[in-house]
């Protein structure tokens, strides 16, 4: 895998194909039509904003085109999927987490489909690949971040159904979605001693009575795509479980290493942009003497810096999901390339910022906002201590 900041994919035409569909409809439609409606990173978007969006990217194939043929998709490799998510990110689109599936769609939804009786595809998870609903995941909790099972929100039967009480936080795309897959702790499973807590995964309509959406703490990035769920005395019928009583956990971490490694291409992808706009910020800014910025050695290290480390967090991280597709365990190269792709994208952004100098710094810029965004990634899906902590414990046990 050689270095670009345009990867040509030549090896493999049908993605190369792809790829540039892609790169023509998020430089071209998508974004005409934000400059249209002139849609910022900051703006309050509504369900109506983003309904086009997933339509037409239906239309056009990319919505939900990782999912097996007969939901509609291409059955993508995880490494083919990445190569589409990092152009979104390499793209700055501010619609663009809607263009795969990301914000309600496919993609939120994860692998739930396997997990799906006949009646749950058919009301809730077919509708959401064909773009006609949004689902949430509503697993964290004020109290419940990295350790997830010492959450709150509890299922009590009652009767052919449950009834859920809690208080879900960052459930990112809540202000979009017609229902949850929240995950809560079986009432009165794990007090006994030694005993350990059941969960339970479930389909919640958001319009239930007793639940409620409510405005979710807006991130540093300043989108507004998170909701909390606050359940009281929620009544889920029976037949909106999903999989077995007891088995939500293993649900809702089942994909775990393949969402790290996922999460990584679209952190990769708007590092690629912000190595761009600083490359061009160097070859157009003139220092004293009219000499280009890049002119300057200290400068030119920065970038040199900048591009190494990004392209060993894309070697790492395309090495692994190659892995993946074979069939191999990755989990600890998981761990490590979502450890390494953030810290060094981090290093990425802060030299970007420097370079750019008081625009950097500036809000409404999109050096500064791609900076908030990336810090983001330090924290969010497991901090860089949490991978560290699963890299040592791989190492611990590896012959």
């Amino acid at each position: 895998m050689t270095f670009s900041l345009r990867p040509s994919y030549a090896h493999d035409p049908e993605l190369a194909d792809l790829v540039d569909r892609l790169r023509t409809y998020l430089d071209g439609e998508l974004a005409d039509h934000e400059k249209r409606h002139g849609f910022t990173h900051a703006s309050r978007l509504t369900r109506a904003d983003l309904e086009p969006v997933w339509r037409r990217s239906r239309e056009l194939g990319f919505y939900g085109i990782h999912l097996p043929e007969q939901y509609g998709g291409r059955n993508l490799s995880h490494t083919a999927l990445a190569a589409l998510k990092e152009e979104v990110g390499a793209s700055g689109r501010v619609l663009g987490h809607s263009v795969l599936g990301d914000m309600g769609g496919p993609l939120r939804a994860g692998d739930i489909l396997r997990h799906a009786t006949p009646y749950q595809l058919e009301r809730y998870l077919l509708p959401v690949v064909r773009g006609e609903r949004a689902c949430c995941f509503s697993l964290t909790e004020t109290d419940a971040g990295s350790d997830v099972r010492a959450m709150r929100t509890t299922a009590v039967r009652d009767g052919d159904g449950y009834r859920l009480t809690g208080h879900k936080v960052f459930s990112s795309a809540g202000p979009f979605a017609d229902f949850a897959i929240v995950v809560a702790r079986m009432a009165g499973s794990g007090e006994e001693e030694g005993e350990k807590p059941a969960f339970s995964a479930f389909l919640v309509d958001l319009d239930s009575p007793g639940c409620t959406v409510a405005e979710g703490a807006t991130p540093m990035s300043g989108e507004h795509i998170e909701s909390d769920i606050v359940l009281d005395d929620c009544r889920v019928p029976a037949a909106n479980l999903l999989g077995e009583e007891g088995r939500g956990m293993r649900i809702a971490l089942g994909r775990v290493t393949t969402n790290r490694l996922l999460h990584c291409p679209s952190v990769i992808g708007a590092t690629r942009r912000a190595l761009a706009l600083t490359l061009e910020r160097t070859r157009t800014r003139k220092v004293a003497g009219g000499q280009p910025l890049l002119a300057l050695q200290s400068v030119q290290h920065k970038v040199a810096d900048m591009a190494t480390e990004l392209y060993a967090a894309r070697s790492m991280t395309y090495a692994a999901l190659a892995a993946l597709d074979r069939g191999e365990e990755v989990r600890t190269e998981a761990f490590m390339s979502k450890l390494f792709v953030a810290e060094s994208a981090f290093r990425i952004l802060d030299q970007a910022v420097q370079i750019h100098g008081k625009e950097g710094l500036t809000q409404g810029h999109e050096i500064e906002f791609l900076f908030r965004k990336i810090r983001m990634f330090r924290v969010l899906t497991g901090t860089s201590e949490i991978q560290r902590n699963g890299i040592a414990h791989g190492l611990a046990f590896m012959e």
